[in-house]
């Protein structure tokens, strides 16, 4: 009890006291790796993942800080976002502007959101419009199966936007008979869900499909007196649909799709209420191909598109439509010569942005139509070998606005003991700026790409259960993209405008992301205790603050055990104090969230699903003026005949 306590307390140390925690931390509530930590098992050596390298590899060889979160830790989260379970995450903070389907921003090690591209089955999604980044609260958690993240940059791999890590969500694949399954929960807010599945395989064809609707009356999330008082709800239907074909033993063909649409309401005054109507729409079809024992390829041909519409609640017609669709046709080469992979890959992306009936069109435009391409070429190399692992990646890009851009990787890593390896990195990254930044009444057409330069440490120790590890990581970036106000470089460029003191997004800023990251892992006869600690400083080095809504000090505290036939949950998840704005000294008070859950097989057929959140009934805001969920319970019903 005194441990929990004690980790409570986190939220209100400054950092000097905080520097003190990681040790308490690993003698008092050893917890479980980074890989393995949301899995509630100890890590499987021969466990596969793809996004670090874009090569399928066991995750022991991997040098690249990664977390992988499987399905029965996204069942047991009930209904709720994607970035409600990323917020358990080592090395990741989130904050929202209200309940579920509000504005999303996920800052991995410190960086802007826009730093981390998402990908949904091999699709990139993103949006152009604003600052960029993934429309977080339109990627529907229960059609997910997988989610793997890496932290670090990754552009040498994934080109431009991969600044500050990747995160890669994977749905299910189909295998073996008919298996169908039907979900059905009820909780706080009025909130429910409806969820249908179903899987299998017949002979060469594998198929998985899946279909999930919820909604919410949701709660008040503007608490301030100039904000209607009503509770801000939303509405969601998410669909999805993955075929494969295997033609034979080293040729497979597979096809996906995946269908979000989200309806949520927000607050526009004392009396009017908006509401913001999001698609989300994923298309990937590729060929895997394996030539000889030595040389493989993918062929994959995808197109990611981001679309919402603005207006009135309860109103037909639209205040304003943007859509975001960005296309790619990938070819990917791996030759492997004993422990040595060789990779070889060809890349062609198109971003599309369409932006109508805003107030953000310049003047004398009825709208926005732009496009760009950006065509990359990466090599890698990879080696494992006794104590030593190697990876070594470069890309160049040419971007039709912005011309050629190289990026490199270098990461080593070596097993000290059987039990003890170090590793070290290093790397470049680069995000060109999204279209809206360049185009729209706050655009400036002299914009140039955000480049970082990174450099990170860690040690790892694994034993059995026992799970630890410590990372050390720089990020500097140069040319950081903010939104300014008035003169200097705002009159500098952009699109036709009226105005002659106008904001403007500009090249003002450099960046600095440093931090340590604490993990660790154990299981105790039956209790498995899981945690991590992040210390960080992502500051602003032209002004000396700390960039805005990210904490110095966060963590999470968790253990699972079983108890009479059910499974038992508890999470802790704490932050310091932030500042909201990086152009203001209003401060969001540091909290600790606490949340249960449980779940038991009813019989062979049924399982149910029990969650608690925010025990403590906790007030608190991750965004000024915006409010976040109280105390909440959810009660789910799955049915899944065996």
């Amino acid at each position: 009890m005194k441990t929990c306590v004690f980790h409570a307390r986190l939220a209100a140390l400054p950092l000097a006291a905080a520097a003190a925690f990681p040790a308490a931390f690993f003698a008092a509530s050893p917890a479980l790796s980074q890989t393995a930590a949301q899995a509630g098992t100890a890590p499987q050596l021969k466990e596969m993942v793809v996004t670090a390298t874009r090569s399928a590899q066991p995750i022991g060889d991997v040098i690249a800080d990664v977390t992988v979160i499987d399905r029965e830790t996204i069942e047991r989260a009930g209904p709720v976002g994607l970035a409600d379970v990323l917020v358990r995450v080592p090395g990741i903070q989130v904050t929202r502007n209200g309940g579920i389907g509000s504005n999303t921003s996920v800052f991995v090690r410190g960086g802007e959101s826009r730093h981390t591209p998402v990908f949904v089955d091999g699709v990139r999604v993103e949006s152009q419009t604003t600052a960029g980044g993934a429309s977080w609260n339109n990627i529907p958690l229960s059609l997910i199966d997988r989610i793997e993240i890496v932290r670090g940059p990754s552009s040498a791999v994934y080109g431009s936007d991969a600044v500050a890590g990747v995160i890669q969500i994977f749905t299910k694949r189909g295998e073996g008979p008919f298996s169908p399954s039907v979900t059905v929960g009820y909780g706080s807010y009025n909130t429910s869900r409806v969820e249908l599945a179903a899987s299998g395989s017949a002979g060469a064809f594998d198929y998985s499909l899946g279909l999930t609707q919820g909604q919410s009356n949701g709660f008040n999330a503007r608490t301030v007196a100039t904000q209607n008082p009503d509770a801000d709800g939303y509405k969601s239907l998410s669909a999805n649909a993955k075929l494969g074909l295997q033609i034979s033993p080293d040729h497979r063909v597979e096809a996906n799709v995946l269908q979000s649409h989200v309806d949520a309401q927000y607050d526009g005054g004392l009396t009017r209420d908006f509401r913001r109507i999001s698609d989300l729409q994923t298309l990937g079809l590729q060929w895997e191909a394996k030539w000889s024992g030595q040389y493989s390829t993918k062929l994959a041909i995808t197109q990611g598109t981001d679309s919402g519409e603005e207006g009135l609640n309860g109103s037909t017609p639209q205040i304003s439509y943007d859509k975001s669709t960005i296309s790619t046709l990938l070819f990917q080469n791996e030759y492997r010569i004993g422990a040595h992979l060789l990779s070889a890959t060809l890349e062609s992306r198109r971003d599309v942005f369409r932006l109508v009936g805003s107030s953000a069109v310049p003047r004398g435009m009825s709208a926005i139509n732009r496009d760009r391409s950006l065509d990359g070429v990466s090599l890698g190399y990879g080696w494992s070998g006794g104590a030593h692992t190697l990876q070594l990646n470069a890309r160049h890009d040419t971007d039709s606005e912005f011309g050629g851009k190289t990026t490199g990787s270098a990461a080593y890593a070596f097993a000290l003991t059987p039990q003890w390896k170090v590793s070290a990195s290093a790397g470049t990254s680069f995000r060109v700026p999204t279209l809206y930044q360049r185009f729209s009444i706050y655009g400036t057409s002299t914009l140039k790409p955000e480049s970082g330069r990174s450099v990170e440490m860690a040690l790892k120790y694994s034993q059995g259960t026992a799970q630890y590890g410590v990372t050390a990581y720089r990020n500097r970036l140069t040319n950081l993209l903010s939104f300014v106000t008035g003169n200097g470089p705002c009159l500098n460029g952009g699109p036709p405008t009226v105005l002659s003191n106008r904001s403007c997004y500009a090249n003002t800023a450099q960046a600095e992301y440093t931090g340590l990251t604490f993990t660790a892992a154990e299981t105790l006869g039956n209790v498995h205790l899981h945690g991590s600690l992040d210390l960080q400083n992502p500051k602003n080095l032209v002004t000396g603050r700390t960039l805005q809504r990210r904490s110095r000090q966060y963590g999470t505290l968790g253990a699972e055990m079983p108890l009479g036939g059910w499974k038992l949950a508890a999470d802790l998840v704490m932050a310091s104090r932030t500042f909201d704005s990086d152009n203001s000294n209003v401060v969001l008070p540091g909290y600790s969230l606490v949340n249960l859950s449980a779940t038991t097989a009813l019989s062979r057929d049924w399982k149910l699903v029990a969650k608690l959140d925010n025990v403590t009934d906790k007030a608190y805001q991750t965004a000024g003026t915006y409010a976040n969920g109280r105390r909440s319970v959810y009660v789910g019903l799955t049915w899944a005949p065996q």
